[in-house]
């Protein structure tokens, strides 16, 4: 029950912050131990900034916050314990039923937003495969080579630096290099897409792609990019560092 523990726990932390003077039990004295208006309200403010992150991360899309009130409400009014029988009997919806419904509520998320990146990425990549300067290769990627670099060519097992910066198609930057510190990557090991539009290029060399779904994180994604998102790098190769197989070394017993 992990979306429900986190609910709780949020609701619960609510419980705490919201308890003010007003209408508290105790002593004056033990009432001024209470947090003060102002550090209620900014507990209230990061709670919900927490609870913004974790609604975001899971890609909820726009909610009925009100309902989201309601239901923090709904669970902090509730009398008795979680633990009794007819404790979830108090609220509209059985929060132990929170994770199938929130399941089947995230899957259906996730293919629409699939199904639109594809939808974009296609209408995108025909736009731009007209461009004069747009090459596309047999597999769908397509490139702008803005240097072709020297004939030190990288081929996939071998290891290249490089600047660069990717983007998704609303132009948010998801990664890239910091400081214009190259970074190293073996060419065997990063998406289809990189790996095809590296070896187009030398040393010195710098290239755009434009990868599509299939050719980068596909129809999962990854974390920061939503499934079937088409990419774009701008990519700088400063060095390549071809692959050397080490020699195989004589059986014991054996002279060399």
């Amino acid at each position: 029950m992990k979306i429900y523990k986190i609910a709780a726990v949020a609701a619960a932390i609510v419980a705490v912050a919201a308890c003010t003077g007003k209408g508290a039990e105790g002593s004056k004295e033990v009432k001024d131990l209470l947090p003060k208006a102002s550090q209620v309200d900014s507990a209230s403010y990061l709670i919900g900034v927490n609870f913004g992150s974790w609604i975001k991360g899971n890609n909820f899309g726009e909610l009925n916050y009100s309902q989201i009130v309601k239901g923090m409400k709904d669970f902090i009014a509730a009398k008795g314990s979680p633990r009794d029988t007819d404790f979830f009997k108090q609220f509209k919806v059985n929060p132990e039923e929170m994770n199938e419904i929130l399941d089947k509520f995230v899957n259906q998320r996730r293919e629409y937003t699939s199904a639109l990146n594809k939808e974009k990425g296609e209408a995108f990549l025909e736009a731009n495969k007209a461009k004069d300067s747009i090459q596309v290769t047999e597999s769908g990627l397509q490139y702008k080579i803005i240097e072709p670099g020297n004939d030190v060519h990288p081929a996939k097992e071998d290891t290249v630096w490089v600047n660069y910066k990717g983007t998704l198609l609303n132009g948010e930057v998801f990664d890239q290099s910091q400081d214009g510190s190259p970074v190293r990557f073996t060419l065997g090991r990063v998406i289809e897409g990189w790996n095809e539009g590296m070896q187009l290029i030398g040393e010195g060399g710098k290239i755009q792609l434009y990868i599509p779904a299939n050719l980068g994180y596909g129809e999962y994604g990854t974390r920061g990019i939503e499934p079937n998102s088409t990419l774009i790098f701008d990519v700088e190769l400063t060095k390549v560092g071809k692959f050397v197989e080490k020699a195989e070394e004589p059986a014991k017993g054996k002279k060399k």
